[in-house]
């Protein structure tokens, strides 16, 4: 194969900085992560695309359970006398609900909501099992499907069905349900940061952007390449606003009748988009080690010499000991392979040839830098591990590198207007009074919302950079997905 088809797979991709959605949509589409379907709004997520979500779900499912809380699953439909129960929360998520009016041929005496989310089955469920305090905690999480009815959707940032997790738990006090609401928010961040090497900000969302029905909501907000940010996990304090509009109670161990504290959570598949825009480059995407399908790629060079295949082959089954690795033994051209893997963001390839065999060893090459270093067959174990474990702690680095340089202090509107327009966009940190008002008015004269209250908290002025008057909290400001 000539080198220049061996280019044009890359060639295919628009380059970031010339259009950073088109970019993002060759990728999606040329890693082969998904498929398009006859259902507008709706995807097919494709083995190579599953496949990292499965070690998303594996990883977050073992730290779960590490917590206590235990697996169930509630039924995909909601009556819509059920979804009425909690005022706020219906309206909340009315304009996105599908409805479900006929079964078979006939017309339903109710209708049914397909769940845009679960607090209202938990809720029925918990009124059922729920009797006395020694009945409590309930720990609960479900791995699942969720239709909401958007307008505009890209694939795995926004669809009308897409797969998540939803944690849903119970309490016997109001301070064991805070504490489990920001436990559950420092695993996602944990996990963002460590496993997907993506680093996030912790925080509290404004008022008018928390969850609908939820008296806290706390998310964990990560930058993406083009300065944009995407909010990357929530955790919800409820109260008891559930349970009473539920008639949940328990009887206390002073022999009383009280009502529990609820809280949810949830992360779901468009952090693969936040994977692909965090880490991808214009060869496609770059995969953080812990949840590539492939971990390392095994490539022969020159497979007709003799022992080279065998060789290849003996490297990949013991390195499958440890690692996720593929083989590639094709008949293509080792070109084409090397567009190929870095396409799909393999963290590593090993390369191994005739004269590699004469010195036991084997060519390493890194996807975050397509650094090249030879190293011993003798020690091929743990010189992997190293160069995972770099590929990791790089694309942390670098994604932390690219935040800080699009992270500006302002404060005034002006301000913010001219840092947009000299940097592009990115996080702005501006003090805030707490006035709805100036959120509103922030997001109308510059076009940045709130993003987050971050816990870490600093004090760039005394006064809001909106109406002048004492500011109460810094407020992350940003474009968002």
């Amino acid at each position: 194969m000539s080198k220049e088809k061996d280019k044009k797979l890359v060639e295919a991709i628009t380059p970031m900085d010339t259009d950073f959605a088109q970019w993002y949509t060759d990728v999606v589409k040329k890693a082969d992560l998904c498929d398009y379907s006859s259902v507008k709004g709706c995807m097919v997520y494709t083995p190579y695309g599953y496949a990292i979500w499965e070690h998303i779900q594996r990883i977050l499912d073992c730290r779960f359970k590490e917590t206590g809380h235990e697996n169930v699953y509630m039924p995909l439909f909601i009556p819509e006398s059920l979804l009425q129960k909690e005022k706020d929360h219906v309206e909340g998520f009315a304009p996105e609900v599908a409805w479900v009016t006929h079964g078979g041929d006939e017309e339903l005496t109710e209708r049914l909501c397909v769940r845009p989310t679960s607090e209202t089955l938990f809720c029925e469920h918990f009124q059922h099992v729920i009797k006395s305090y020694r009945d409590l905690p309930k720990l609960y999480n479900q791995w699942c499907s969720v239709v909401r009815w958007e307008k505009n959707t890209r694939p795995f940032l926004r669809t009308r069905e897409f797969l998540w997790q939803e944690g849903h738990t119970m309490h016997a006090t109001a301070e064991e349900a805070i504490a489990e609401t920001e436990q559950m928010l420092n695993i996602y961040a944990d996990f963002h940061e460590h496993d997907l090497a993506v680093p996030v900000i912790r925080g509290r969302k404004t008022d008018s952007d928390k969850f609908a029905g939820a008296e806290r909501t706390y998310c964990i907000e990560a930058m993406m390449h083009d300065g944009k940010s995407l909010q990357a996990g929530t955790s919800h304090y409820f109260g008891d606003g559930f349970a009473r509009a539920f008639e949940i109670q328990f009887t206390d161990n002073e022999n009383k009748l009280v009502h529990p504290f609820q809280t949810s959570w949830g992360t779901t598949t468009r952090m693969i988009g936040g994977i692909i825009m965090t880490h991808g480059d214009d060869s496609g995407l770059v995969l953080p080690p812990a949840v590539a399908p492939i971990q390392i790629v095994v490539i022969p060079i020159a497979s007709h010499k003799a022992g080279v295949s065998e060789a290849a082959a003996a490297l990949s089954d013991r390195l499958s000991a440890r690692f996720r690795v593929k083989l590639d033994d094709s008949d293509n051209s080792a070109g084409w392979k090397f567009s190929e893997y870095e396409m799909k963001g393999v963290p590593l390839r090993l390369e191994i040839g005739p004269r590699d065999l004469e010195a036991n060893q084997c060519v390493l090459v890194s996807r975050l830098d397509r650094s090249k270093k030879v190293v011993s067959l003798d020690d091929i174990e743990a010189e992997v591990e190293k160069a995972l474990e770099a590929v990791r702690a790089g694309l942390y680095e670098k994604a932390l590198a690219n935040r800080e340089q699009r992270t500006h202090s302002c404060k005034t509107l002006d301000e913010i207007r001219a840092s947009l327009e000299e940097h592009g966009d990115g996080f702005i940190k501006a003090m805030w009074c707490g006035d709805p008002e100036c959120e509103d008015k922030v997001k109308e004269e510059t076009g940045v919302a709130s993003r987050c209250i971050p816990f870490d908290q600093e004090t760039i002025s005394d006064v809001c950079v909106c109406c002048g008057k004492p500011a109460k909290q810094m407020v992350l400001w940003g474009k968002s997905y």
